[in-house]
């Protein structure tokens, strides 16, 4: 799955604009906060930001930060849409722990050798795992649990599904 692809899946899960006061993200649109879009450069109203904007925003501080591109197929979804929630590096962490190397949020060529000596299929549900135990831990689980379990599951089915060659 290349960027493009994994954005358009993402938004099935981010689009539009939500503003949930149990949420500590604050307002987000494209599953953009307003921190993350304040950073990158955006100052209009979250509700009205581009769409192409967020996509920018995600390529450079999600999909690049986490080396997606260099991730196996399989894997590198998953990573990429836990930045969404809880941001690159603790999505890197989460990674590193699913492959046994020391989880410092940086993905170097440790990490990298480590996902790449592992079958996808395996990184890909051992990282699962770790997300759904560290997001269970989180004081939000009890407002945001249910649709973060889903979107788990969901994503293990996008793993699952035979890709085109």
């Amino acid at each position: 799955m290349n960027f493009d692809e994994a954005f358009d899946h993402l938004m099935e899960s981010e689009g539009g604009y939500v503003d949930h006061p149990a949420d500590p993200g604050g307002e987000t649109m494209w599953g953009i906060t307003a921190r993350v879009a304040r950073q990158a450069g955006y100052a209009g109203p979250m509700k009205y930001l581009p769409k192409d904007t967020a996509k920018t925003i995600a390529r450079n501080q999600y999909w690049m930060a986490v080396r997606a591109d260099e991730l196996p197929e399989g894997v590198r979804f998953d990573v990429f849409d836990a930045c969404y929630n809880s941001g690159a590096k603790q999505a890197i962490r989460l990674l590193q722990r699913a492959v046994g190397v020391p989880d410092d949020g940086v993905i170097g060529p440790q990490t990298l050798n480590a996902v790449r000596a592992q079958k996808a299929p395996a990184v890909a549900m051992r990282f699962n795992a770790e997300r759904i135990e560290f997001l269970a831990a989180l004081p939000t689980w009890g407002s945001f649990g249910k649709g973060w379990a889903r979107r788990v599951a969901k994503n293990l089915r996008i793993a699952a599904t035979p890709q085109e060659v």
